[in-house]
């Protein structure tokens, strides 16, 4: 209502009188003609929604610029970009138990320096370092097969100690590196 005009106490008659002065407030917030026309259209619906709402002898354009602006707020929010995050980006980000891990940790660490020294040498060199058999062979002055003996057998009694099927622990020769120190044999 502009200060020509006095609120007649009608909830329909106000908000009629309101509506140029609705569309004005909606232009300056969206800047866009089109937009402003939705707004005031929201907004319209919003109040005619909440008419129970409005205390009547309140300040009715102050209740429904308000209701517009909340609107306006509202679809900037809805608006606004939002980031898919597929499954590998959302693993990344959870953490894993770490108490669980540790004590997994601890198990396998003690079934390790129960292996002889041979096959402790020789699961370390091709599991985490990535040697290949032939290369750990030719250091060690011993034949290949020595070698894949030594890791087949390290490998075999890991799972039994640590009570783990064949496919549950697989330490593969063509791993990469990694760079935790290893126990002294």
């Amino acid at each position: 209502m502009s200060s020509r005009q006095a609120p007649t106490g009608d909830f329909d008659t106000d908000l009629t009188q309101l509506l140029p002065r609705l569309r004005v407030y909606a232009l300056s917030l969206t800047r866009d003609s089109v937009r402003a026309d939705d707004l005031v259209q929201q907004t319209i619906v919003r109040s005619l929604a909440g008419r129970a709402s409005f205390r009547p002898g309140t300040n009715f354009p102050g209740w429904l610029f308000r209701i517009q602006r909340n609107e306006f707020i509202s679809g900037l929010r809805r608006e606004r970009p939002t980031v898919e995050l597929n499954d590998a980006i959302v693993n990344t980000l959870a953490q894993p138990h770490r108490q669980e891990s540790a004590i997994v940790l601890r198990e396998f660490m003690t079934a390790f320096r129960t292996l002889a020294g041979e096959q402790r040498r020789a699961l370390l060199l091709t599991a985490l370092e990535g040697h290949s058999h032939a290369t750990i062979a030719a250091a060690a002055g011993i034949a290949i097969g020595t070698v894949k003996s030594r890791v087949s057998r390290a490998r075999a009694q890991l799972r039994e100690m640590l009570d783990l099927d064949a496919g549950d622990f697989t330490l593969a020769a063509s791993s990469p590196p990694v760079s935790h120190a290893a126990p002294a044999a």
